[in-house]
């Protein structure tokens, strides 16, 4: 069995900055009102016989979604960032284009990218290990839309 949330109607949003390094075009910081959809494959357990509960599923997205939202997200493992501080300042350079944010406006990820595609891993394996502490979940398949009609979706499971 498998439950479906689409992104866009049930406000599993967030919008953020982001850059990737050395690209042609998205080099430079820029952002996206991001979009993310979530199916969940499990069997249905429970008093209810819920896969997940909706609201259960929907709280952690948006969970993850408000620690992004409005935020630079910085990966933390890219190796073409070369990082000074990350304390009061996050301080990095990118092929010789020096930065210093305040760290209040950063959101630090322990990715290598923040591609569309490292960010739905990112949201699909959270999302996995929260629910199987409660749930006999199966696989968690996650879309981040970098916009209406495009992103990258990623699948996690058992």
């Amino acid at each position: 069995m498998k439950i479906v949330i689409n992104g866009i109607h049930a406000n599993l949003r967030f919008s953020a900055a982001h850059m990737i390094p050395e690209h042609e075009s998205c080099g430079c910081i820029h952002g996206h009102s991001y979009i993310v959809d979530v199916k969940v494959e499990g069997k249905r357990s429970g008093k209810h016989g819920f896969v997940a509960d909706f609201k259960d599923v929907k709280g952690i997205v948006r969970e993850m979604c408000k620690k992004l939202d409005h935020k630079l997200l910085i990966p933390l493992k890219s190796p073409l960032i070369n990082f000074a501080s990350t304390d009061r300042d996050v301080k990095f350079e990118i092929a010789g284009k020096r930065y210093s944010i305040p760290s209040e406006d950063c959101c630090l990820l322990e990715l290598e990218s923040t591609s569309a595609e490292e960010l739905s891993r990112y949201f699909a394996s959270a999302l996995f290990r929260r629910l199987s502490e409660k749930y006999e979940i199966s696989s968690v398949e996650v879309c981040v839309n970098e916009g209406i009609g495009q992103g990258a979706l990623y699948t996690i499971s058992r």
